[in-house]
């Protein structure tokens, strides 16, 4: 009978069985040679070429088990700084993925007998930073490259750059903010009180020092009911107190800017987390439905629960159901007609007048409602529409 060939059943089996990894007991480090079985390993030990490695390493055993252990440290290295960075990983994790490659220098030719050995090695060593938890031990890869060092120390500036910019700005506000009071300091704001009387037979008094008028000096310090001919004579005196025009320019600055705060208050509070309405286009930013419906318009024909709408897409006419975190808005061209979604103008019609691209804001001409007419600036991209 002859020879099998390469192609014959009993070939392709050998072939297909030595793939992959193998007993590590039948595995010679000395030779890199696997065997597939008790035998076969035997068979190896006994051959000649096994023999004279064997040799070779009695001559130096700590060289050889040197050079192993310098090996399978280098490539375990290698890769968590390639495969996983400097994030932190389980060790195991990272063993599994070292020992598929079949060529790999196996641990028990090293001077580490367990991974945990190992491990506790490279944080002692400083090549990463490992730490114990019930699930096992963690290793974090320490990346010392000097372009690494270089690019975060630059990072480290830039950052302390903006701080110290800050703080320069902050300062610089504070000193327009001290020239703008005149060097005084902040008055504090005077409490109103409201007047109420006892009873209804009691009258009236007040307490003027002396000296507030011209017609007080026949006065007593005390409280005394004034009479009519009192009072126009102390309205005909004149006040040595009366405010100067800057004091009275500060305080017409001050209800100016509180009238303006109230104002944004009355925005803030008229604002919604919901913005969702029938007729308006809109867009889908989720990947989840695929990319069949991403970045794809739709118009909203039904609104449920406020955050829930009925969309029917415009390219293929689908209906889907989607929340409103997964849709956003769509800003036409100049010119086209919108609707307002959020704010004190929420549900208005308007037009597009322009768009500032900076401010991510536009600027819209109300179409409907008692407002009709007034162009209104500085309403976010987020709080309108355009109109199906």
């Amino acid at each position: 009978m002859g020879k099998e060939g390469f192609l014959s059943p009993k070939a392709i089996g050998n072939r297909i069985k030595a793939k992959g990894l193998q007993k590590l007991r039948w595995y010679c480090q000395m030779c890199q040679k696997q065997c597939r079985d008790e035998n076969g390993f035997k068979c190896h030990c006994m051959s000649e070429s096994h023999q004279r490695q064997l040799l070779l390493a009695s001559e130096d055993p700590n060289k050889i088990m040197d050079n192993f252990s310098q090996e399978f440290k280098n490539d375990f290295i290698e890769l968590i700084k390639r495969r996983f960075g400097t994030k932190r990983v389980q060790n195991n994790i990272v063993y599994n993925e070292y020992i598929n490659d079949r060529e790999h220098v196996h641990m028990n030719s090293t001077q580490w007998e367990t991974l945990t050995e190992f491990t506790k090695w490279l944080g002692k060593e400083g090549f990463c930073k490992v730490d114990e938890t019930p699930k096992g031990w963690y290793i974090q890869y320490i990346d010392r490259d000097p372009e690494t060092i270089r690019r975060q120390e630059e990072l480290e500036r830039k950052k302390k750059q903006d701080l110290d910019d800050q703080e320069r700005s902050a300062k610089f506000i504070e000193e327009q903010v001290r020239r703008g009071q005149g060097g005084r300091e902040p008055e504090e704001a005077p409490v109103f009180t409201e007047l109420k009387r006892e009873s209804e037979e009691e009258k009236i008094t007040f307490n003027l020092a002396k000296g507030s008028c011209s017609s007080a000096d026949g006065l007593s310090k005390a409280s005394v009911a004034l009479g009519p001919s009192a009072l126009k004579a102390a309205g005909s005196g004149k006040r040595k107190d009366a405010p100067s025009t800057s004091e009275a320019k500060e305080k017409k600055k001050s209800a100016l800017g509180e009238i303006m705060e109230m104002e944004e208050q009355k925005k803030r509070s008229v604002r919604a987390d919901h913005w969702l309405h029938p007729g308006i286009v809109i867009k889908v930013v989720t990947k989840r439905l695929g990319e069949k419906y991403h970045k794809k318009k739709g118009v909203v024909k039904e609104v449920q629960d406020k955050y829930t709408a009925v969309v029917k897409m415009i390219d293929s006419g689908d209906k889907l159901k989607l929340d409103q975190s997964h849709l956003e808005t769509v800003i036409p061209a100049p010119g086209k007609r919108v609707l307002v979604l959020n704010g004190v103008y929420r549900d208005t019609e308007a037009l597009l007048d322009s768009i500032d691209e900076r401010k991510f804001s536009a600027t819209l001409t109300l179409d409907s409602g008692r407002m009709k007419g007034r162009r209104v600036n500085g309403i976010a991209y987020e709080d309108f529409s355009k109109m199906a």
